[in-house]
């Protein structure tokens, strides 16, 4: 597809960022969608930290139709304007040819967590000083008067002949693990890595050929193939940021979010 890759050279990729308006140490999502011709296949490469930029995981890369979605997760140490050069892209044919795409350029801002009062505090004038109250004693005595009473009338209940209570009914305590007990206990990696395994258990038994033993990349292609309705894109962007924190520990993505999305997910595919 010359004219694409011509355009693509000359002009780079238009890179979307999610969220918005991250702060320190959010994740940051630089997305891009690449067209190229049927049997044709994209590499793109690896991101390498360059100042306040640093990457979180591999780049990952997925189709659909003639159309090829790349996306890098980092995150940015500094507030401020940041400008993200992405690396070069390689192109491979179905007939062995290969070459390589300009990536172009990522932009986005990062809000501080800190606010600048706070980085910069101003001077404050000082306290006025406090004046010197004078004493009494009536506190003193009230409270004395409030313990005595109190006090009889402890020794009171005491004497009453204590009631047998039985209870009707014995409670049943019954322990169940759950995501918010894992996630309180501080383990959202189990947590990811159970919901991502729930996921792709209900895919495989909805469709056999997506087994457990693909890669997702390969679960995801055989699920389009053979599920025409299926909602391939969001079953791929929930397993990434699954795996994203089940084997690359990014603790800032929100892992009850994704394990619910991905049960109902689960749900949805198994109908």
């Amino acid at each position: 597809m010359p004219g694409i890759g011509l355009l693509l050279a000359l002009q780079g990729w238009t890179w979307s960022v999610t969220p918005v308006h991250p702060t320190v140490g959010d994740t940051v999502w630089l997305e891009a969608t690449v067209p190229l011709s049927a049997g044709w296949r994209l590499r793109p490469g690896r991101l390498e930290p360059s100042g306040d930029i640093e990457p979180l995981a591999d780049p990952a890369v997925f189709h659909d139709g003639d159309t090829w979605v790349v996306r890098y997760a980092v995150v940015a140490w500094t507030p401020g304007g940041h400008q993200v050069t992405l690396p070069p892209a390689w192109r491979l044919g179905p007939d062995g040819r290969a070459d390589s795409l300009p990536s172009g350029v990522a932009t986005f801002a990062v809000v501080a967590v800190i606010p600048d009062s706070v980085a910069r505090p101003a001077p404050r004038p000082a306290l006025v000083p406090l004046r010197r109250k004078e004493t009494t004693a009536w506190p003193v005595a009230v409270a004395l008067l409030g313990g005595a009473a109190g006090f009889s009338g402890l020794v009171r209940l005491r004497r009453k002949r204590p009631r047998n209570l039985q209870l009707q009914h014995k409670p049943q305590v019954q322990l169940e693990g759950s995501d918010v007990l894992w996630l309180a206990a501080g383990e959202p990696r189990a947590v990811a890595a159970r919901a991502a395994a729930r996921l792709r258990s209900a895919i495989a038994t909805a469709i056999p050929e997506a087994h457990l033993g693909l890669a997702t990349p390969e679960c995801l292609a055989v699920v389009k193939q053979q599920a025409a309705g299926a909602p391939v894109r969001e079953l791929a962007v929930t397993l990434e940021a699954l795996e994203l924190v089940a084997f690359a520990g990014v603790a800032s993505a929100d892992v009850g979010a994704l394990s619910r999305r991905a049960e109902a997910l689960a749900r949805a595919i198994q109908e």
